[in-house]
């Protein structure tokens, strides 16, 4: 039987949940089943307890338990974890671990079952593209030194969505809701694993679909009218298929193929701080143009193979590609007009900007194209050799991947003349290309090499990470700016862990992490890569219905890499900010009382508790008053931290009904890096994208009825107090979360 440590297998690695053999059954031993599932960089919650690093389980039982498709509230239940919210529905997450930038998640690395899901991970990996919460049956969180087997972006730490994998016996799925603002979500599929004469046959259909009408309302003029049309639809189907030939040598062949489709009526723009306190989900008529459409494609083939008993190799070859186009409100003129739409909103020009965006003043309305496309594809090879020297056993772990990646953006403007009655009067469409005609292409090589080492209750894993890239930036506007350039990468660190007994062991880490520039910073800006210099020490207890995790972390951001316009708003140009110092202590616990005292039902218990002091150790060099990070002083806060996050929820769960309450706390943050309360940036000017962001508490209810066995009715009620709650400033204004959402609905389970 092979021994297999799931924290050891690289990015590319499956996780494997039989038993393997290289040699042909004996006719006297029944036959093992060799399974090759999703995957995984942490493995199920039972083997979280061997790992030396702070990491969290997120199970397809805890997200369906409250019908979540929100990343964002998925999230919650995982400590270290930071989170701007943008639109309410989790369609534009920034995610951020320990303290990193939160823009766009772009400064962790994001994969679906192991595979760079970023449109462009290298090249643009400000992530526009998430795949559906919904869609998954698990979602895995990892930090500290254990990050070195991935890439690029680990300065902070790894997420990784866990796709429905090809079961092992024939199983359909079918979950559909319907609840407030006319939302309609529905998630099933149906798959098999097959025994013929030439192997084990899998396969998986599975379909995803969202719709909602949103929480917003456009202000409605003399020609529109539809100013309760701001939500979106997603779809999401997906197919795989393995194959386990009947072969002396363990081998197994898996391939998948997905396909998204979003469409949302979403903006950019926020309110002004009056408005917003009136009325949160209102949205000006000035961005009833506003809406993005995007398709990605995409998929991989996996081979694995098990030469003997201690060697482990996979090659994954992985596509995809992603277009999107964000038409939304950039920018407004006219007579008395001037400034940004950030400081119109603050009341810039004695209000007449402000006027314009109500449609109150004759001005013009220029919406940018934001018409983008990218595409990624690589290859990698990883092995995993175990072997016993002596008193030691090693698990020598190791892989190669040649990465490609490019974000193409072929942008125009259309302006439109709007009357002092908020009605168009004319409109004018740029020439494709007219405002944005440029490209950034990576060529990315990296390279890892892990050794983990037991010696009775001790635990040492030394690891280290190489990348070389190659990058060119092309501006088809300004020929004279093109170029390119090399970057070499470095990274390693080491844990050590001691296991007291069965259920207590400790771990400490150290590591060196790294983000690197896009094209146009390294090319044209000559940025160089964010470092980080990241320690922890924590402990983890498991015993019975109970397990917690107490960890602290120390990191030293050396050379922050932040976006001036934060959100996408204006250029998009960015700085090497400086030295930033993120520290803090996570706790997760989990408990069921109903299982340890033997109560004859479930009553489980969680608590996800984050404490993060963030420190500014230099003056802001930038003094760009469109970034929100500019001007920042030595000893303040970096914006979107939170102090302090508390989750916690508990459920009574019966053979035929249950019910589960969960609440989260979040508390308020600085908007900006010079730390003002106020809507006033560094400069002095009004400006809407700076002050600070709400305190709140949000609970979760929801409750099931079994009819009979695999077949639920189900609802519940999220934000059930209809907390009214500020949880962004950007890309431009206050911005609020999801009022109250009740829904009900059905869930069918069982096996074919």
């Amino acid at each position: 039987m092979l021994r297999t440590n799931r924290l050891f297998v690289p990015l590319s690695l499956a996780v494997i949940t039989g038993s393997f053999a290289s040699g042909a059954e004996s006719a006297d031993k029944p036959t093992e089943i060799k399974t090759l599932g999703t995957v995984s960089i942490v493995g199920s919650p039972a083997e979280v307890k061997d790992m030396p690093a702070s990491a969290q389980v997120i199970t397809t039982e805890q997200i369906r338990e409250q019908s979540y498709s929100d990343i964002n509230r998925i999230l919650r239940r995982a400590p270290g974890v930071n989170i701007r919210e943008e639109d309410g529905f989790g369609l534009f997450p920034n995610i951020s671990f320990r303290g990193v930038d939160t823009t766009r998640s772009a400064k962790i690395t994001v994969m679906e079952d192991g595979v760079l899901t970023a449109p462009a991970p290298y090249s643009a990996p400000a992530a526009y593209y998430n795949p559906a919460g919904g869609r998954m049956s698990g979602v895995e969180v990892l930090k500290g030194s254990s990050q070195i087997g991935y890439g690029p972006h680990i300065t902070g730490g790894v997420l990784n969505y866990l796709s429905t994998a090809i079961p092992n016996t024939g199983k359909a799925y079918l979950k559909t809701i319907y609840g407030s603002y006319n939302e309609v979500r529905s998630h099933g599929y149906v798959g098999n694993t097959l025994e013929t004469k030439h192997g084990r046959f899998g396969y998986l259909v599975e379909g995803f679909y969202r719709d909602s009408d949103g929480f917003k309302t456009i202000d409605q003029t003399a020609d529109f009218h539809n100013g309760d049309q701001t939500g979106f639809q997603q779809v999401e189907p997906m197919a795989r298929l393995s194959w386990e030939p009947n072969t002396d040598l363990y081998q197994k062949m898996e391939v998948k193929f997905g396909y998204s489709s979003m469409d949302a009526d979403e903006t950019y723009l926020g309110t002004s701080e009056a408005d917003f306190r009136s009325d949160p989900y209102r949205r000006y008529s000035s961005t009833r143009f506003d809406n993005i459409d995007s398709n990605r494609l995409g998929g991989f083939a996996r081979y694995f193979i098990s030469p003997t008993d201690n060697l482990d190799i996979v090659t994954t070859a992985y596509y995809s590609e992603f277009d999107r186009n964000w038409s939304k409100l950039d920018s407004i003129s006219g007579t008395g007009i001037s400034g940004t739409l950030a400081s119109a909103l603050a009341g810039a020009n004695g209000g007449n900007g402000l006027a314009c965006l109500k449609g109150d003043r004759a001005c013009t309305l220029r919406v940018r194209d934001n018409n983008r496309s990218y595409y990624l594809g690589g290859v990698e090879t990883a092995a995993t050799y175990r072997v016993d020297l002596g008193a030691t056993h090693h698990e020598l772990n190791g892989g190669f991947r040649y990465h490609e990646d490019q974000e193409t953006r072929f942008q125009h403007d259309t302006t439109y003349n709007q009357t002092s009655s908020g009605t168009i009067s004319g409109s004018t469409v740029g020439a494709p290309g007219s405002q944005d005609d440029r490209s950034g292409l990576t060529n990315a090589y990296a390279f890892f090499l892990k050794d983990r080492i037991e010696l009775g209750k001790w635990g040492f894993t030394p690891g280290i990470r190489y990348e070389h890239l190659n990058q060119t930036y092309i501006n088809n506007k300004a020929p004279n700016t093109n170029g390119s350039s090399s970057l070499d990468l470095y990274a390693g660190g080491a844990s050590l862990d001691y296991r007291f007994n069965d259920d207590f062991m400790m771990f400490t880490s150290a590591h060196r992490g790294f983000s690197p520039p896009s094209p146009q910073n390294s090319v044209i800006d000559k940025l160089e890569e964010e470092t980080s210099n990241a320690y922890e020490l924590g402990g983890r207890y498991t015993h019975g219905a109970f397990s917690a995790e107490l960890t602290g972390f120390y990191t030293q951001f050396e050379n922050l890499l932040v976006v001036n316009n934060i959100g996408g708003a204006g250029t998009g140009q960015s700085e090497n900010f400086g030295m930033v110092d993120s520290r803090g202590v996570e706790l997760a616990m989990n408990f069921d009382a109903g299982n340890a005292f033997g109560w004859g039902f479930r009553n489980p218990y969680f608590v996800s508790f984050t404490y993060t002091d963030t420190e500014q150790l230099n003056a802001a060099t930038s003094t760009d008053a469109e970034s929100i990070f500019s001007y920042g002083a030595k000893g303040n806060r970096i914006p979107y931290i939170p102090e302090y996050t508390l989750s916690f929820g508990s459920g009574l769960h019966f053979d035929r009904y249950g019910v589960e309450v969960s609440a989260n706390y979040v508390g308020e943050t600085f908007a900006s890096a010079n730390n003002t309360a106020y809507q006033v940036n560094g400069a002095g000017a009004a400006d809407s994208r700076f002050g600070k962001t709400d305190d709140y508490v949000i609970a979760d209810v929801s409750a099931y009825y079994k009819i009979v066995k695999g077949v639920k009715i189900l609802g519940g009620i999220q934000n059930l107090s209809n907390e009214e709650y500020l949880v962004s400033r950007q890309p431009y204004g206050p911005r609020p979360g999801m009022p109250i959402f009740a829904y009900g609905g059905f869930e069918v389970d069982f096996d074919i």
